[in-house]
């Protein structure tokens, strides 16, 4: 049986329209009919993609006690996946099919989407589309347009959303951001953000040949969705090494760059890059590379010195940013294996990933303490914003526009050595129209997913 012959009993028109016979959902936004939540009312959440992190994701939100966890939804149904999500929720329903679950939209209100990179837009999409609030994991989609949507998306239909850098309510970044803020380190003159670490996933290889059966557990045609067939290899993708392979996934950049970044983007207030470059090896026809460097040019703001703020990016085993960057720093101090370093009119902050940052003022003597700000749950946050009760720290009206500027580094890289013009109103690279082609891509036909029109 072909991948079309698989599809289309549940094609993207099919179950559509039989959300439309199911109750015309599709053509009313969130704030039409959004639901008056009583004092014991519960939240019914659906997660797609419940192994791997979708498992912490499903825990993290269920850890809510107003969640009802109603729906589960896995092309894996192994114990590591779907069999142990199904074990513990054990009155949820369960699909391996999103399109199926969400065919019966008035059984849910939620939806946590913590599939591979590629199927985030398509999930969340059609999830906001039938008013659901959204949690997304990081990195907010697989490309630029995809982000732009998500954010367009989530403000037409009303709802709730957050995406998955659950890093951000950590205390850590959060005392970061108070102290740049603060004024602890004055107006912030660069930025260097790096990832040194070694990824587990395959990257800078070519893809072998042949196929391996299918496992009974695995529906692979499901899994590839959206994405160009082809055959599945036992360990290259699915569960995880998909991260490497650009098809899936948006590489160490596109992994880390949504936490790292993101307390820089805060504390900063910073909005879409003006222009970007990239230092990188030329990349294999279908993996990312091994190492990167991407230079950033963003708009200042009130919290930078000048009238624009380079950012850097580093990602590559044992690389941290040049000595000339460091050595106003004590020599004892040894730079954490992925972070970023603001470096300030009146000092510098080290914000190591996941560890309490380091304030180094420029007049003094090393370290300086700084005040601590509180951790918050990330995804209790957002199951009670769903009902009312407070907001979201990264909603898609902030992750969308952070999680362009780190995609746009995925596309620079590409183009090793050319600076690129990111002209965000327009939505283009307006001296690359070769570039600007890779911010968005094709679909499989049948899984092309609804546009927001404006």
């Amino acid at each position: 049986m072909s991948p079309s012959e698989i599809e289309q009993p549940l094609s993207r028109r099919g179950w559509i329209q039989r959300l439309a016979i199911a109750g015309g959902a599709t053509s009313l936004s969130a704030l039409s009919y959004r639901r008056v939540w009583g004092a014991n009312e519960r939240l019914r959440v659906a997660s797609v993609g419940t192994g791997g992190k979708g498992w912490s994701d499903l825990n993290g939100v269920a850890a809510s006690p107003v969640v009802q966890v109603v729906a589960l939804c896995d092309i894996d149904d192994s114990e590591q996946h779907l069999g142990r999500a199904a074990e513990k929720y054990s009155s949820a329903k369960r699909f391996a099919d999103w399109r199926e679950m969400l065919s019966q939209p008035a059984d849910v209100d939620a939806v946590i989407v913590s599939t591979p990179d590629f199927m985030h837009a398509p999930v969340a999409l059609a999830s906001m589309q039938l008013g659901k609030h959204v949690f997304c994991q990081k990195p907010l989609t697989h490309t630029v347009f995809e982000s732009r949507q998500m954010r367009l998306a989530a403000k037409r239909q009303g709802v709730i959303t957050q995406m998955g850098n659950q890093i951000q309510s950590h205390t850590a970044y959060r005392t970061a951001v108070r102290a740049v803020h603060d004024g602890a380190i004055g107006k912030v003159k660069e930025v260097h953000t790096w990832q040194a670490g070694s990824p587990r996933w395959p990257r800078h290889l070519l893809r072998p040949e042949g196929s391996d059966p299918v496992p009974a557990h695995v529906r692979w045609d499901l899994w590839q969705g959206v994405a160009p067939r082809r055959p599945y290899k036992k360990g290259l993708y699915h569960p995880f090494n998909w991260r490497g392979w650009q098809a899936y996934g948006t590489g160490q950049l596109g992994d880390f760059g949504c936490h790292l970044l993101d307390p820089v983007f805060q504390a900063l207030q910073l909005t879409a890059p003006i222009e970007l470059v990239a230092e990188a090896p030329p990349l294999k026809p279908e993996t990312w590379t091994d190492r990167a460097t991407v230079r950033y040019r963003f708009p200042g703001t009130a919290r930078t010195s000048g009238e624009s703020i380079a950012v850097t990016w580093y990602d590559a085993v044992g690389v941290r940013p040049p000595h000339e960057v460091t050595e106003h720093l004590p020599g004892s101090f040894d730079l954490p294996s992925a972070g970023s370093l603001l470096i300030g009119e009146k000092g510098t902050l080290v914000i190591p990933h996941v560890a309490m940052p380091h304030l180094f003022p420029s007049e003094g003597d090393g370290e300086s303490p700084l005040p601590v700000v509180e951790g918050v749950d990330h995804y209790v946050q957002w199951a009670d914003a769903c009902r009312g009760l407070g907001t979201t720290t990264s909603s898609f009206d902030y992750s969308g526009p952070l999680s362009e500027a780190v995609l746009l580094g995925t596309v620079a890289i590409r183009f090793p050595g050319e600076t690129l013009q990111w002209d965000a109103e327009a939505m283009r690279i307006s001296n690359s129209t070769e570039a600007t082609r890779y911010l968005s891509k094709e679909y499989v036909a049948g899984w092309e997913p609804d546009w927001v029109t404006v």
